[in-house]
Order: C-alpha cells, then structure tokens, then sequence
C-alpha cells in the first residue's frame, strides 16, 4: 500500500493543488512541472531520511523508551517536515505570485471551506465528547501499531484524554494566523520571496498561550507513551519493531526506484 499511494502520489497532489488553484493552460503544466520537481526531490532527499528515521526508531524502541527517544523523535519529524515544506512551497511559489483576482478568491474559497471542515472535525460536542473522541483516536492509531491493547493501557490512554488540554482551539488559531500570513504573501506578490521560509518555520509568530497549550499537551504525551511502553507485551513490542523496520525498508526500497 505504501507503494501504491507513493506511485501515485504526483496524480494525487495534482487533484489536490487543483482542488485549490483554478489554473489552466500553461499555469497547468507549470504546475504539474512543479509537483514532479517535488516529488523527484522528496524520492532522492527525504525518502532515504524516513528510512534511517524509521530503522532508528525501531531500534531505540526495541531496548525501551526513554524522554530523550521521544525528543529525539518529535525533533526528527520536525525537521523532516520543515525541509518538505520548504520544497513544496519553492516550487509553488512563482505559480502563486501571477494568481489573478479571481483565482485569489477561488483559493481563499477553498481556505474557508477547510476551516469549516476543520471545525466540525474537531469542535463539535461537548469537552467530554471532544475527549472521549480523543481517546478513541488514540487507540485505533496504537493498535494499529502494537495490536490489540490491554484494559491497563486502554485505562492509561483514557487517563490522558482526561488530563491533557484539549488543542482544537489553539489550533484553529494558529491555523488561521499561517493562512492569513500566506495569504497576505500571495495578494502582495510577495510568495517567491517569503513564501517558502513562512511555512517551513510556521510556529514563528505562534501566540504565547498556544504555544504553552501545545507545550502541556505534548508533555502529557508522552507520559503516557513512556507508561504504555512500561506496558508493552513482548508481542507488542515485537509488533511495533517490526512495522518500523517494514516502513524502512519500504522507503529505501522506493527511494532506489526510477520515477
């Protein structure tokens, strides 16, 4: 399945670049030009960093979890995310700077409508239902990685649920403060100088009290990994090493493909 939607993965940021740009003609091509630069890039640099990424996380998961792996892995992602973007917005950005008036309104459309989406996903219902749907996140992402959890761990990732602050809000804050400040970009022709360190950078400028709500999630977080790794059955663990290993070599193996 990895390969499958990696293949593919050019015809699918095609549809959702067009979903957003109303462009035709040469802007087209220009685009599907950018998204293959992209997707070349991301085979040749970013696939080989998932590998070792992936075969190391295996390995320091292997031996037991301590708060320096969960740093280490939280810091990994976001460098790795930080480069992508960087990329993306590169090759996007001289598109972005000739978008006309009408184009303009068709992407801010697609904004607002995201924003709604966003909305009823993830601030609908009561504090107690948002939590209760939390959790259940949680499990069905963990068993997919370890299998099927104990009562003791289904306990412990409800406890968390529990304790950790909610983040719909301050991420629909924080969310809106990036589109603002991409979109400010785009009307002042200004993508091709500022677009690309905006949004590989996009906790600068974050407001304060958001980025300490996000601060006291992440620390609950990863309490309760470190418990659930305590937890771990053999099997569980064995199950989790293994899909990080076949995540590893899914990506060496794609990174050595032709296009």
């Amino acid at each position: 399945m990895v390969r499958l939607a990696y293949d593919n993965a050019d015809l699918w940021l095609a549809w959702r670049a067009g979903s957003y740009l109303d462009v035709h003609g040469e802007a087209a091509e220009e685009l599907d030009r950018g998204i293959a630069s992209f997707v070349g890039w991301h085979r040749a640099r970013a696939l080989p960093q998932y590998a070792a990424t992936a075969e190391e996380a295996a390995q320091r998961l292997s031996r037991g979890l301590s708060p320096e792996d969960l740093v280490w892995s939280y810091d990994s992602v976001i460098v790795q995310a930080r480069e992508g973007l960087h990329a993306a917005a590169e090759r996007i950005a001289p598109l972005l700077d000739r978008l006309d008036a009408g184009q303009l309104a068709h992407l801010e459309q697609r904004i607002a409508e995201d924003n709604r989406r966003f909305a009823r996903e993830n601030l609908q219902g009561s504090e107690q239902e948002r939590r209760r749907r939390r959790a259940e996140r949680i499990v069905e992402r963990l068993e997919d990685w370890v299998g099927e959890l104990s009562q003791a761990q289904l306990e412990r990732v409800r406890q968390y649920s529990d304790r950790a602050p909610l983040t719909g809000e301050a991420r629909e804050r924080d969310r809106r403060r990036l589109q603002a400040e991409v979109l400010a970009l785009v009307r002042s022709r200004r993508a091709s100088t500022g677009l690309a360190e905006r949004v590989a950078h996009w906790q600068r400028g974050r407001d304060p009290a958001v980025a300490e709500r996000f601060e006291a999630s992440r620390r609950e977080l990863y309490a309760m990994l470190l418990d659930l790794d305590r937890m771990l059955e053999p099997a569980q663990r064995a199950r989790a090493v293994a899909n990080l290993r076949r995540y590893a070599q899914e990506f060496r193996t794609l990174a050595g493909r032709a296009p």
